[in-house]
């Protein structure tokens, strides 16, 4: 276990190989499951304020479930809210490409400069998991192994690309640079 600026990071984030093969998975981390995305509490009112502007970018079955039910749920045995799910377990959100694969609806529309939100964090971060205790404040990221994912894997270590540097951008947008640049750091002084 790491300590990057009062955030715990399990060892897998620096020592597992990860690289998504889409033509491999078509995205089955936005089908498979059993709760939706999980949303930080800012980003339950960042989804009401964009709604609008994603809808165009959504399946009009989706929009009509987002209608009924609602963007959002708590879920309560994972014990935190999560985009809401399609009554075939696929996040609301999802939407498929020519080829397929499925695409976010909510970075479709900010790729198409609908909104300025890039996508929940918890899809950017993926496969890392962040863990809070509310009552210490701390956070860990751990390293979420998923059998969907055993493509991802073997194309990591082909590439020889460690989780955190495959999850670069994502870090740095919800940790900052300077976190970044530690648990790099780190991991550098780790390797033998």
């Amino acid at each position: 276990m790491l300590i990057i600026q009062d955030t715990f990071v399990s060892l897998d984030v620096v020592e597992e190989q990860f690289l998504c093969n889409l033509s491999a998975c078509k995205g089955a981390c936005c089908w498979e499951g059993d709760f939706g995305a999980p949303l930080e509490r800012e980003e339950l009112q960042t989804l009401v304020a964009i709604y609008e502007d994603v809808k165009p970018f959504l399946k009009p079955e989706a929009i009509r479930e987002i209608e009924e039910i609602g963007l959002y749920a708590f879920y309560k045995d994972a014990k935190e809210y999560g985009t809401t799910l399609m009554p075939n377990g696929a996040c609301v959100f999802m939407t498929y490409d020519a080829n397929g694969i499925a695409k976010c609806g909510i970075e479709q529309a900010y790729r198409a400069g609908a909104t300025d939100f890039y996508k929940p964090i918890s899809c950017h971060l993926y496969p890392i998991r962040v863990s809070r205790n509310e009552s210490t404040n701390f956070e860990a990221l751990n390293y979420d192994r998923w059998e969907i994912c055993s493509a991802a894997c073997d194309l990591g270590k082909q590439h020889q690309l460690p989780v955190y540097k495959f999850l670069k951008e994502a870090i740095v947008r919800k940790y900052g640079a300077a976190f970044y640049e530690e648990l790099d750091a780190a991991a550098q002084h780790l390797k033998p």
